[in-house]
């Protein structure tokens, strides 16, 4: 066994000790209204800000309390987001955003089947989301379009959580959904087998996506955000 393997080990069963002693210290959820005590403070895991249900919640979307915005009600900025994408194409910020997520497609390695993703770390799962993109051949203008339809969303929402994790989760989950799985076909007919596996559309993985494209259009929405349609 090597020295390598014996710390991870070593560190996994400290984080596992740790996690199943709980605190006194964290005994309130810090979500307004929620009256259960923080996971730290349960021997249920590390988090000291939010019990169980608000760190799911807070894993799946960005936020402990705010959902995720329903394909309905973000899929007209979508169309509005890349309409106007396009018909700015020769725009500095329009470009450098494009190029920006050209590289990110570019620079993700080779591309990892959905099925061969369990016990990579959350960095490379996310470098994996960018190679499926990639595989699947999908327009960077739609990548850019979704950043600017969250943007335009929150933009328009009076009562929108306009924190930057929120809206990076936000987006990461649509381009998540661009190409999102791995799809094979054996033989044919009544007697063929499909198989069909999607990866998990939370946790850091998706703000690692987020972040990676927050950097890449960060120019064009401090430039455009206010010239963009309003729905």
């Amino acid at each position: 066994m090597t020295a390598k393997l014996i710390r991870k080990r070593e560190r996994k069963a400290e984080v596992k000790a740790r996690a199943t002693e709980p605190s006194a210290m964290f005994t309130r959820c810090r979500v307004v209204g929620c009256s259960k005590p923080a996971r730290a403070g349960t021997g249920d895991g590390l988090d000291t800000r939010f019990c169980r249900s608000h760190a799911d919640h807070n894993a799946r979307h960005g936020s402990p309390y705010q959902a995720s915005y329903r394909a309905r009600e973000i899929a007209p900025y979508r169309v509005a987001a890349l309409a106007w994408l396009e018909a700015n194409r020769s725009d500095t910020y329009v470009s450098n955003a494009v190029d920006r997520v050209v590289t990110l497609l570019r620079a993700s390695g080779p591309h990892v089947e959905a099925f061969r993703l369990r016990g990579l770390a959350p960095q490379e799962r996310a470098r994996a989301a960018w190679a499926r993109l990639r595989k699947a051949r999908i327009d960077p203008l739609r990548v850019v379009a979704a950043w600017l339809a969250v943007e335009m969303i929150t933009r328009d929402d009076p009562q929108a959580e306009r924190k930057a994790e929120f809206k990076q989760v936000q987006a990461a989950k649509l381009i998540h959904r661009m190409a999102s799985g791995t799809h094979k076909r054996w033989g044919e007919g009544p007697t063929a087998t499909e198989l069909h596996v999607y990866p998990r559309s939370r946790g850091r993985v998706l703000r690692h996506v987020g972040e990676a494209l927050n950097e890449a259009v960060e120019l064009l929405v401090q430039h455009h955000l206010q010239r963009l349609p309003q729905i």
